[in-house]
């Protein structure tokens, strides 16, 4: 039985309003029209008359197959073509595509050549959202009725359209706001952990004198060093010291994200390029555009984002997955890793021309047993932070005895662990009644002795630490004349200030022989 056009009106409308999304819409409808018209295709594209471009493109096929364009630039002949289905606001009828302007600008894209099409424009409040065009295969399919019928959806293919296409900017404006969010919340962090440089006059000076060389240029720089060394906060001080330091410092550890997620975090993603992208993604690397991206692990990035990330570097351009537009990123690399890169490339494990093109400039960050004077500073500072972040009041103090036992540890973990290190005991410490003052009592350093004493010395089994610590220095001081400061003095020997060793000396009473 025939429907009448209040039927036909209502069911259409019911079809083409039961998705925001914009697929979905276009093929719920397809398969409605496909009753009354001998359809095979629905498309939808955005006309911008001052660009010249068809902007979005999104063609759809009775089956579910579905095919989205990049910006296509047009003739002038497709562009009056254009203007004139827009102009009348009525269905411009094509009995033979491969004939029409557009198609033909439309092929190296997408072949809809030999197929009959209706176009009608798509406005809301006098302002055009877009064309939706009808396909059927063969020529001179449709006729009048079919688009005096087609017609009459006119108002609720606007509508859904215009809904729809808001619905996705918001999705995609979603998407940038909540990346935003994420960079704004590491900054903040980032900014509020302070941007002091701990032993930057003492053990860290040679890093950070390679900081000032290379800071205000855009070459890569790649910070090799073991974990928990500080690697991040070298990166920041690099790009704050840049004339990136405006633009975003996006970190981003390549160990963290899945495999299969890598290359659409890193680049970005089309919609529709997967199962699950329902809205275009820009990725890290665009996010960081006019800035400084690092790549923290850089050593566990597999060979497909390797050669993704090469380009990025010969280049300065990348492709979002599932995209074919080229886009420029203007961004400084950093990049970081514990790992053995030389020995990674000769493995096989690591592209040899990323690594020729990521060493232009490497930076090695001693581990903090190679620099022990920074241990007092750091101690203190993570101390304050600490007793801030726990609401600890009055802050407790860290007995210079404690400082030095500090310095027997060989700090596996680096300044990580020391940071761990207090807060774990200042946790320990609530309540205990101390008067105030911090002791590592949970600190194990194996063979200290052994390890921290030049031979073995007679009867340590019942010394405290105290007379071991007494014994250690008197035998250093033995072993360079009595020399407490300057060069191969005692206090460089031991790895500590020679103002702290005179004070160590001053409470074990071990006399001050020699200057």
């Amino acid at each position: 039985m025939e429907l009448s056009e209040f039927e036909f009106f209502r069911d259409a409308t019911l079809q083409i309003c039961s998705s925001l999304d914009v697929e979905k819409a276009l093929f719920n409808c397809l398969q409605y029209f496909r009753s009354f018209i001998p359809a095979s295709h629905v498309a939808l594209a955005l006309f911008e008359p001052s660009s010249r471009n068809l902007t979005t493109m999104l063609v759809i096929d009775h089956l579910g197959g579905k095919k989205s364009l990049p910006p296509v630039p047009l003739s002038r002949e497709s562009v009056k073509d254009l203007v004139s289905v827009v102009a009348t606001g009525k269905i411009l009828l094509i009995d033979r595509t491969e004939e029409y302007s557009v198609v033909k600008d439309l092929r190296p894209y997408i072949d809809l050549a030999h197929h009959s099409a209706l176009i009608m424009d798509l406005g809301m409040e006098g302002k055009n959202i877009g064309a939706f065009t009808v396909l059927a295969e063969g020529s001179a399919v449709f006729t009048r009725e079919h688009a005096d019928r087609a017609l009459l959806l006119r108002g609720p293919f606007s509508i859904a359209m215009s809904n729809a296409l808001r619905y996705e900017e918001l999705e995609r404006l979603k998407d940038i706001l909540d990346a935003e969010n994420r960079e704004l919340s590491r900054e903040l962090r980032r900014r509020h952990s302070g941007g002091e440089i701990i032993g930057a006059e003492f053990g860290l000076k040679k890093v950070m004198e390679m900081v000032r060389q290379v800071a205000p240029l855009d070459s890569p720089v790649i910070l090799l060093g073991e974990t928990g060394v500080g690697k991040e906060v070298i990166s920041n001080a690099i790009h704050a010291t840049s004339s990136r330091k405006d633009g975003s410092l996006v970190a981003v550890n390549c160990g963290a994200i899945p495999e299969n997620l890598l290359d659409s975090e890193l680049f970005g993603h089309e919609k529709g390029a997967f199962t699950g992208a329902i809205a275009q993604k820009r990725g890290y690397f665009e996010r960081a555009c006019g800035g400084t991206i690092f790549l923290d692990e850089i050593g566990e990035l597999p060979p497909q984002a390797q050669v993704r990330l090469l380009r990025v570097l010969q280049q300065k351009t990348i492709e979002r997955v599932g995209g074919t537009k080229t886009i420029s990123v203007d961004v400084r690399v950093i990049a970081a890793t514990h790992r053995d890169l030389e020995e990674l490339v000769r493995a096989g494990a690591f592209r040899e021309d990323l690594w020729f093109r990521l060493n232009v400039f490497p930076i090695v960050i001693p581990p903090l047993r190679e620099r022990k004077e920074d241990i007092p500073a750091l101690a203190h500072y993570f101390l304050e932070r600490k007793s801030k972040e726990l609401k600890i009041y009055p802050q407790p103090s860290v007995p210079i005895e404690e400082i030095e036992r500090l310095k027997m540890y060989h700090w596996p973990g680096n300044v990580r662990e020391l940071e761990n290190l207090i807060e774990r005991e200042l946790i320990h410490n609530r309540g205990k009644g101390n008067n105030g003052r911090l002791q590592f009592e949970h600190l194990q350093i194996p063979g200290l002795v052994e390890e921290t004493v030049p031979g073995r010395l007679e009867g340590t089994e019942s010394l405290t630490l105290d007379q071991v610590v007494a014994q250690h220095i008197r035998r250093t001081l033995q072993n360079t004349g009595g020399r407490i400061s300057g060069p191969r003095g005692a206090a460089q020997v031991l790895g500590v200030n020679p103002h702290t060793l005179r004070s160590k000396m001053a409470k074990l009473g071990i006399p001050f022989k020699y200057p």
